[in-house]
């Protein structure tokens, strides 16, 4: 099928993969773009979608099965002018086991295919839809050297001849391909969040370099976020849960390991937030103001009287600079997992600001 591109717009317009509950929309949407078009495939994330981005075409495919030519057609073959993606990273992780990333040419059935295999869906889509720019957002450990069997055989070397590497699939499909490590602390929301931002220009349009955000200087805390009222009893951990939280750091101390619980208080920032027990566990937070201390799910012990509790979902979705009206209607598991898979979204704004005063100079 032939391909009709150039189709002229009165906006930068966008199209996200991997969309989650509509966060790098949001900051996109907040930059001043329009985002045409969107896929997700989990359906708690697609309600939390729709809801919240109603304007958007919203592709709810697996996305192994979304064509080129399907999104193409499907925003009317206008020219895309960033195709947004943050594939999955487990292998890339510090909390993951960090193995090699395969190929896109291994091939795997539905059912047992690596979810970082999803990492080369998206490079198919680039490849295919051909954007004037990409953004890919992932794990900071993408760059580290124990994952040189995914980018290079160097620790920062992610361009050498290997045909598995992402930056060298990325180049090969005529992009001009740069990259930062971008942290959320610096950019107004209280959380240690290093994520890599890697991007790409077309190499049609001649754009050789790009400024980077630079870092807001307003330092705030988790204090800055923290819930105004007195906040649920079920958010409150057991005395029972306080002792194996105890227990498990105590044993990893002794084996010379950091891992374990860690506390927050008000006038720090809180650590990365990721799905998964461990995110919450390392974000447990001190508040005093309980005043009813009657379980109201069921506990193991009592619950304690230490003020240790765990951060709200709308603690976290402040963590990751949503707004508080932005609707959640799920369970609050599914909420701590929506945000924490999320991304920070000031970094997303700033990083979409900084590319239309590129597209603008360059015109």
């Amino acid at each position: 099928m032939e391909v009709i591109r150039n189709i002229p717009h009165n906006y930068y317009n966008v199209i996200s993969t991997f969309s989650g509950c509509g966060g790098s929309s949001l900051g996109y949407k907040m930059a001043g773009y329009k985002v045409l078009w969107a896929n997700e495939f989990i359906p708690a994330a697609q309600e939390c979608y729709k809801v919240n981005h109603p304007t958007t075409f919203l592709n709810i495919k697996d996305i192994r099965k979304v064509q080129p030519e399907d999104i193409l057609k499907e925003i009317n073959y206008q020219e895309v002018d960033i195709l947004d993606g943050s594939p999955p990273c487990a292998s890339f992780s510090m909390a993951g086991k960090r193995e090699k990333l395969w190929g896109k040419e291994k091939k795997y059935s539905d059912t047992t295919q690596r979810v970082d295999d999803l990492f080369f869906e998206y490079i198919r889509i680039v490849k295919g839809v051909q954007p004037k720019i990409f953004i890919a957002e992932n794990v900071a450990g993408l760059t580290m050297g124990v994952a040189k069997n995914i980018l290079g055989s160097n620790q920062f070397d992610m361009f050498n001849d290997q045909k598995d590497t992402i930056l060298y699939q990325l180049e090969n499909a005529g992009y001009k391909v740069d990259y930062m490590i971008l942290n959320a602390k610096y950019f107004g929301v209280p959380q240690n969040r290093e994520r890599i931002f890697i991007i790409g220009f077309r190499k049609d349009l001649n754009i050789n370099e790009f400024d980077y955000p630079k870092s807001v200087k307003k330092k705030i805390a988790f204090e800055d976020i923290k819930e105004e009222k007195e906040v649920s009893v079920k958010y409150y951990l057991s005395t029972q849960y306080q002792d194996t939280l105890r227990n498990h750091k105590e044993r990893h101390k002794n084996k010379g390991n950091g891992f374990g619980y860690e506390i927050i208080k008000d006038n720090q920032c809180a650590n990365a937030i990721v799905v998964g027990g461990m995110g919450r566990e390392r974000n447990i937070v001190i508040d005093c103001r309980l005043t009813d201390f009657k379980p109201i799910t069921k506990i193991k012990g009592v619950v304690n009287r230490d003020g240790w509790r765990r951060m709200t979902p709308l603690e976290w979705a402040r963590l990751q600079g949503f707004p508080d009206n932005y609707i959640i209607k799920v369970s609050d598991a599914q909420a701590y997992k929506q945000f924490g898979n999320s991304v920070a979204i000031p970094a997303i704004q700033a990083t979409a600001s900084n590319l239309i005063k590129r597209i603008i100079k360059e015109k």
